[in-house]
């Protein structure tokens, strides 16, 4: 017994050692969980030495029970320098259990506090012991959620604390945790859940909303730079486009093509520039806008950018699915939008001037992504197999008066043979195609 009443209190100690951390340098914006034996590398590379630990290393005064013969190094739990954290692997455990039990017996004090303070009306002592409650609830869940990232308990309870108080600061500290938490914890849906809930309930009353919208965009970035194919990163950046302006949108689709030109194969990134165009789309009364932003006069010019910059990387990046998966939700844009008015169905001068000049240039692409040599290069056999497609495709998503015209063309090019050596178990799909 008294073994374990020593290991909870040296847990105890050790949470009390984060948590001063924490408060003491409320700029840091990286975590990481780190082997014992990897402090004196840090120590070496940031160029601290051993006799300076105690500016950059904190060591527990009672060091956690261990085997005989382990280094003095292995105390150390905590390394913070330069705005960076690193938690030794040794004390996840007792540091999560130590969290855990102060959290859940702050919270139930807090709420008997709430039900004492709803019976007994203006009870000063009451209402200032609970405000003490809240700032040790905040100080334990924000521990808490660095070494587990998913405990949904305390997340609620930092939103019920954060929306009584109402405090844009405290707002803002809460975007801070959660880019903390995201640092070692990249795909961590509470925590991308907590962001969009600050974002919400800050969009009215936040003077520099707009600066905030930027900064969340070049987060997702950085993160999506370390953790690829990260959907629930892309998807919080996607539901960021609903407060944006028609200008910050166009802003976003210029930013977003250096990255996108070096991720062909991320398909979420295309998906973020797809959405970015429909709320072009959407928004017609953001003409004139995209004209002062280089698109030209109309909106038809950006999609028309759009199409000549994808057919520039298919032809860059071959075998690259993504890249044509991006091109048909681009072609039906400007079938939709500007081949055929929603209206009366009749025809509209588009973006290529005629439709002949479209079905021409797509034709081009398609005769460039065939013409191979090697036929042993799977990536040149994937080009080939998504370009017929692709045609296959578009016969389904021209409009019935212009399809005599588009069968008319595309007889040239003999798809049947070129499906049936690339992908034969979509062959059997022309004859319902050309039908």
């Amino acid at each position: 017994m008294s073994e374990e009443f020593d290991s909870k209190g040296m847990a105890m100690d050790l949470l009390h050692q984060l948590e001063d951390i924490l408060e003491s340098d409320a700029l840091i914006d990286e975590l990481g969980f780190i082997h014992p034996s990897q402090f004196s590398v840090l120590n070496e590379e940031s160029g601290v030495s051993t006799n300076l630990s105690d500016e950059a290393i904190h060591q527990s005064t009672n060091s956690l029970p261990s085997s005989e013969g382990c280094s003095k190094q292995e105390n150390l739990y905590f390394w913070n320098r330069d705005h960076k954290l690193g938690i030794s692997t040794r004390a996840i455990v007792p540091l999560y259990r130590a969290a855990k039990h102060a959290f859940m017996t702050t919270l139930n004090q807090y709420r008997k506090c709430g039900k004492q303070s709803d019976k007994v009306v203006s009870c000063l002592p009451a209402s200032a012991s609970c405000d003490h409650l809240e700032s040790i609830l905040l100080r334990h869940s924000r521990s808490l959620l660095l070494l587990s990232c998913d405990f949904m308990t305390a997340w609620n309870c930092r939103k019920l604390v954060v929306s009584l108080k109402k405090q844009v600061s405290m707002f803002v500290d809460e975007l801070l945790l959660s880019e903390l938490v995201l640092s070692h914890s990249p795909k961590s849906e509470q925590a991308w859940n907590h962001r969009r809930w600050v974002i919400k309930s800050i969009s009215t009353n936040c003077s520099n909303f707009k600066e905030i919208l930027g900064k969340e965009s070049e987060l997702v970035e950085k993160i999506a730079e370390r953790s690829k194919m990260n959907y629930r990163a892309w998807n919080h950046r996607c539901w960021l486009i609903s407060y944006m302006t028609t200008g910050q949108v166009l802003d976003e689709l210029k930013k977003s093509r250096s990255w996108a030109a070096l991720h062909v194969a991320d398909n979420c990134v295309f998906h973020y520039r797809q959405r970015l165009l429909q709320k072009i789309m959407d928004d017609r009364s953001g003409v004139e806008e995209t004209a002062s932003y280089g698109y030209g006069a109309d909106i038809s010019q950006a999609l028309k950018d759009e199409l000549d910059w994808n057919q520039t990387l298919i032809k860059r990046y071959v075998g690259r699915e993504a890249l044509w998966l991006h091109r048909r939700f681009l072609s039906t844009c400007w079938i939709s939008n500007f081949l055929i008015d929603s209206g009366d169905g009749k025809e509209k001068i588009g973006m290529y001037h005629d439709f002949g000049t479209f079905i021409q240039n797509e034709l081009s692409l398609l005769h460039s992504s065939t013409a191979f040599t090697d036929d042993d290069f799977a990536d040149f056999q994937a080009q080939a197999s998504y370009s017929a497609s692709y045609m296959l495709w578009l016969k389904v998503q021209v409009p019935k008066p212009l399809q005599n015209e588009f069968l008319e063309k595309i007889r040239d090019v003999d798809l049947k043979t070129l499906l049936d050596k690339l992908c034969p178990e979509r062959s059997s799909l022309f004859n319902y195609f050309i039908s």
